[in-house]
């Protein structure tokens, strides 16, 4: 069975990493605009008052915001059919708590999704991608104060009605599932504790955090039943960072310790988005670890009533899960490492490439769901050269052909898949070392980590390969 007719091919961005314009226009902070460049070897760092003597990535990012014209003509000619992009909160509430929105900061995400629509392209637009305005963070810790969910359903409701008939298919929140982790505080609630030095490692209250997560999950089930009333043809859709796991060995320890994490990690948050109600296995969780919830009637109404039309999620790689870890050799991943896996090969930086894993994922997920599908980051993040305009990224094009042909077999399988977006089809500045080294994209940005260079865009051999891909609805991988 090929793809569907109308599949959704395309590319993924977020606006942290790409638009720049950090202040113009009446945009406000958000707390991207604080986290400093670092590498490998130099973790990034948060600042809470903006240094003229640090660099800071999404100041300028590869500045999409003047160059989205000249990037959208480019995706255009891919043939995209859809372009994954953030909305940056603090564009539209440059404060997140004013209570009238920016104008400016509307009308360019008008102009943004009128270019999209000369070439044909649906937006998909991700409401919350790490990107919640500072002052949040300052006067509330986010949303572990309830005004926040208010804040954020004002800024949704903004947004849907501004672009009711531009927009159908939204994502609430990037990889909600990040929040389940310590390191989730900042990116996903917009917690950032006065005991914290080092937000890599911040202090974290569990009771606290697992609270303001349970606001965000009501904060985003009230913008999916207030989204299918402006708009009943609307499509809002959770985001999950799946980090696909199996256990290390036959070991009935391993296997165990593998289920639970999977289910802690991978499942919690799409299981509350897709069903509306806390599952058994995290209320085990909270009563071994004394964490109590404050959760009213009404709300377990809203999160049955707010429940997703669709289930999308990352897939970069897969690692291993074992009971004891030590003398274990570990490996590196998105948002979390493992145990490495002797049987698959890694990318540079790391994160093991398994494209079995995701058929395996999508077969898992859909029937774990029995809602459609989308796959909206995939991709392969290496250091690529240019010379003399030209970037032989061959590399790219196998990771990609390899991960094309497990979706085409989950399909075959009977799997409801809507839609692919790689990440990210132009080069951009890591979330996770703030270099740009680290290039995903189809599109060369000529731009340096310490943020010198033309911006000028170069197409790579991916882009001509994935146009093909595209033309022929995935058949034509080779």
């Amino acid at each position: 069975m090929p793809f569907p007719e109308k599949f959704l091919w395309g590319g993924a961005v977020a606006a942290n990493q790409c638009e720049g314009a950090w202040k113009e226009d009446g945009k406000g902070d958000s707390i991207q605009d604080h986290i400093t460049a670092g590498s490998l070897d130099k973790p990034r760092r948060f600042t809470r008052e903006i240094s003229e003597k640090e660099y800071y990535p999404s100041h300028t990012a590869v500045d999409f915001y003047h160059h989205y014209k000249e990037d959208i003509r480019l995706f255009g000619e891919m043939g995209f059919k859809v372009f994954r992009l953030s909305i940056a909160w603090s564009r539209i509430f440059p404060n997140g708590d004013d209570s009238e929105p920016n104008e400016a900061g509307l009308k360019f995400y008008d102009k943004v999704f009128e270019e999209c629509a000369k070439y044909g392209i649906e937006p998909l637009v991700t409401l919350s991608h790490f990107e919640i305005p500072y002052n949040l963070v300052k006067k509330y810790q986010g949303f572990s104060d309830p005004y926040v969910t208010e804040c954020f359903v004002r800024y949704a409701v903004t947004v849907f009605r501004r672009y009711r008939s531009k927009v159908r298919y939204w994502l609430t929140f990037n990889e909600i599932n990040f929040a389940t982790m310590p390191k989730g505080n900042l990116n996903i609630l917009g917690i950032l504790d006065e005991k914290t030095q080092d937000y890599n490692h911040p202090f974290d209250d569990r009771q606290r955090r697992f609270q303001a997560l349970h606001n965000v999950f009501v904060a985003s089930a009230r913008a999916v039943s207030e989204g299918h009333k402006i708009n009943p043809d609307f499509r809002i859709g959770c985001m999950i960072c799946h980090i696909t796991m199996y256990p290390l060995t036959c070991s009935p320890d391993d296997i165990l310790e593998c289920q639970n994490l999977d289910n802690f990690f991978n499942n919690f948050c799409g299981d509350v988005q897709v069903k509306g109600e806390y599952p058994y296995y995290i209320q085990d969780y909270f009563r071994k670890n004394e964490i109590t919830l404050h959760i009213t009637e009404e709300e377990k109404e809203i999160l049955k009533q707010g429940k997703v039309d669709f289930y999308s999620f990352s897939y970069y790689m897969s690692n291993c899960v074992a009971k004891r870890m030590e003398g274990v050799e570990l490996t590196m991943g998105n948002l979390m490492g493992g145990a490495k896996n002797p049987y698959l090969e890694a990318s540079d930086w790391g994160w093991q490439i398994d494209p079995q894993g995701l058929r395996y994922t999508l077969q898992k997920l859909y029937d774990r769901y029995h809602i459609p599908l989308m796959v909206v980051e995939n991709g392969l993040g290496a250091v690529d050269k240019l010379e003399d305009g030209n970037v032989h990224d061959g590399y790219r094009i196998e990771y990609l052909r390899k991960h094309i042909k497990e979706m085409e077999k989950a399909v075959d399988a009977g799997v409801d898949l809507m839609g692919y977006t790689m990440w990210g089809p132009i080069d951009l500045i890591s979330a996770g070392t703030g270099e740009i080294k680290k290039r995903y994209g189809f599109i060369y940005v000529d731009k340096n980590s310490d943020g010198t260079g033309s911006l000028r865009r170069f197409k790579k051999d991916s882009f001509y390969w994935y146009r093909d891909v595209i033309a022929s609805n995935g058949s034509e991988l080779d």
